[in-house]
């Protein structure tokens, strides 16, 4: 509303500044007092109040010197100008923050209005505030599920995309986990609630973004500092320029350096640089935030821009985290048995392993088939299946037996399988590597990333194996937490002052490192409440692909904000040499100062539709 009166005002404005143009003497000031009156007034009153409030040097105050010094000198129709295009930019400047907003508050409209709360057979519709953990809630096709919780009951898809940046839609199903924010495209689900709604994923992602613009970079920093004493240096420049050539110079007219100094105060406002810088930051972050790439503060993006090392945690970040079957081999026997007897053999445990092989075997069990089962500790189990008897486990149970076993290379662990104490094959379990790890690192170098370096409490032989396989330039294994932030350290030490090392991890051992480093990535979807509150980017999608893309947005934010910075300063310094010349009249220097805003705030517009 408040954008809309004021492009009111300037129309209007406008109009009485062409008419009056055009008509006699008397009639000309008329027209042209009330549209000064129309576009200034506010600019006037809010320079009056600055000054009772001790704030005199702004561009409101730039701006009424000016004018009514142009006022005072006869020049009527350049001082309405002048006014006229300082509200164009306004404007302008009002309607790119709006955009900005827009975007990110689009973007972010995950908030939930309401819950139906089960109560028995029926529902209530409360505020996510009023439900607890261990509640049941229903979400219906079209809503946002309002906080984190388990299905328990139905299946379906959600559009995740406010969340993660994804198009695809996420299939659901009972004892799937699902995130506050995302909205039910197709079934009903009745979910258990996990987390409070203060706890919530949602509430966690709008106040990262609701708080990001606190945390400014060295440059807005450096931005804030240089206004604050640069408009008043240039006031007390344009005092000079008005009064002591005129004192020293016997044919200079008083009149004509006042006019000089107006000139000059006009072209000196640094709103092009106070706007603009920031403003970029904002889009950079909006960039980011629709890939799933959440950054808590402009000072991040610009320290990402200055990253040269990464450091990775293996589980979770690199690989998925999860145990899996990656091969199954027969010794003179079908692979097909050897993962069916397996999956029989583990049928009563819960142990991470038992439960892959029995993904991995994918078809019901029949227990009934299932007798005489006896864990032996540190070693594995023995079973009859159909009478037949089984054997289960690492290659110390096997050599109990007094058969074969096949050891492995040291990557992943192997479990062997005898059938009546005869050895009959193997399978290999392993965490798998996420499909795009590999493509992260040559990303990463590809976005000039000097080295990247993996740190895991995994064995030698595994870490090495998963370094090679993704080209890593370096890998340090067998690391306790502890170990972990010394070996962050040393890198730390090693490092040139001017770059930064960035740290990515998921898991709650992850957050002292995550701490320690100059930038901290949480890979958020899997990764520790812990992990996420210590870390200064968060990873939505958890891929590491996305950390190469948050660096290509840093560096292009950066080069928006430098090329803002040189071509105002350029412009202005230029024009301001120019109008102490007397070679610049209140036209060029409206250009000077609402031109090179108003092209500063478009430019810095193109950092909201940054790409990967």
């Amino acid at each position: 509303m408040k954008q809309k009166r004021r492009l009111i005002k300037i129309i209007i404005s406008a109009i009485l500044f062409t008419l009056g143009l055009s008509l006699p003497e008397y009639a000309k000031l008329a027209l042209l007092g009330l549209s000064y009156a129309l576009v200034g007034w506010e600019i006037i009153v809010k320079a009056a109040k600055n000054i009772v409030y001790g704030q005199v040097f702004d561009e409101n105050f730039l701006m009424t010197v000016a004018t009514l010094g142009a006022v005072g000198l006869g020049e009527y129709s350049e001082a309405v100008a002048v006014m006229l295009f300082y509200q164009v930019g306004e404007y302008f400047q009002g309607y790119a923050v709006a955009k900005s907003r827009k975007s990110i508050a689009g973007l972010m409209n995950i908030r939930p209005d309401y819950a139906n709360l089960c109560e028995g057979e029926q529902t209530k519709q409360v505020s996510p505030e009023e439900v607890h953990v261990g509640d049941l809630i229903l979400v219906k096709p079209g809503e946002k599920i309002p906080l984190d919780g388990k299905v328990i009951e139905g299946t379906s898809s959600l559009d995740t995309s406010s969340l993660t940046g994804e198009s695809l839609p996420r299939e659901v199903e009972v004892g799937s986990e699902v995130l506050s924010g995302c909205i039910n495209l197709t079934g009903v689900l009745k979910i258990q609630v996990v987390k409070e709604y203060g706890e919530s994923t949602v509430v966690k992602i709008l106040d990262l973004v609701e708080n990001a613009s606190s945390n400014k970079a060295k440059v807005e920093q450096f931005i804030t500092k240089f206004a604050r004493w640069y408009t008043p240096i240039v006031v007390f420049a344009a005092l000079i320029i008005a009064v002591i050539p005129p004192l020293v110079m016997t044919d200079a007219a008083f009149s004509s350096w006042i006019y000089r100094a107006l000139t000059f105060l006009v072209i000196s406002c640094p709103c092009a640089l106070v706007i603009s810088v920031p403003l970029s930051f904002f889009g950079g972050i909006g960039a980011a935030s629709k890939q799933g790439i959440l950054v808590k503060g402009s000072n991040y993006l610009q320290a990402l821009s200055e990253t040269k090392v990464v450091v990775f945690d293996k589980t979770g970040t690199l690989t998925k985290g999860t145990f899996s079957v990656v091969q199954v081999e027969g010794c003179n026997f079908p692979t097909s048995e050897v993962l069916e007897l397996a999956a029989y053999a583990d049928a009563y445990s819960n142990h991470p392993i038992s439960q892959s092989i029995r993904q991995a075997y994918a078809h019901p069990i029949d227990t009934s088939k299932i007798s005489d089962y006896q864990e032996i500790v540190g070693r594995g189990v023995s079973v009859k299946i159909n009478g037949v008897l089984v054997h289960l486990g690492n290659a110390r149970l096997m050599k109990e037996l007094g058969t074969a076993s096949h050891e492995g290379d040291g990557v992943g662990t192997i479990i062997n399988l005898a059938v009546d104490k005869k050895f009959k094959g193997w399978i290999k379990i392993s965490d798998e590597v996420k499909l795009d790890s590999a493509q992260a690192i040559s990303a990463l170098k590809a976005a000039n990333v000097h080295k990247t370096v993996m740190l895991t409490g995994d064995n030698k032989a595994s870490g090495e194996k998963i370094a090679q396989q993704l080209g890593l330039d370096k890998v340090y294994c067998e690391l306790l937490p502890a170990q972990k932030v010394e070996k962050l350290e040393e890198l730390l030490a090693d490092k040139d002052p001017n770059t930064n090392v960035a740290f990515v991890g998921d898991g709650i051992n992850d957050a002292p490192v995550l701490a320690r480093a100059d930038i901290g990535i949480a890979m958020g979807k899997i990764g520790s409440d812990a992990a996420i509150e210590a870390a200064d980017i968060v990873i939505m999608t958890d891929e590491p692909l996305k950390i190469a893309s948050a660096i290509k947005i840093s560096h292009k934010t950066l080069r928006i904000v430098r090329q803002n910075i040189v071509f105002a300063l350029a412009v202005k310094g230029l024009v301001l040499l120019l109008g102490v010349m007397g070679m610049a009249t209140m036209w060029e220097a409206v250009f000077a100062d609402v031109g090179v805003a108003v092209l500063a705030i478009l430019n810095s517009l193109r950092a909201l539709s940054i790409k990967q």
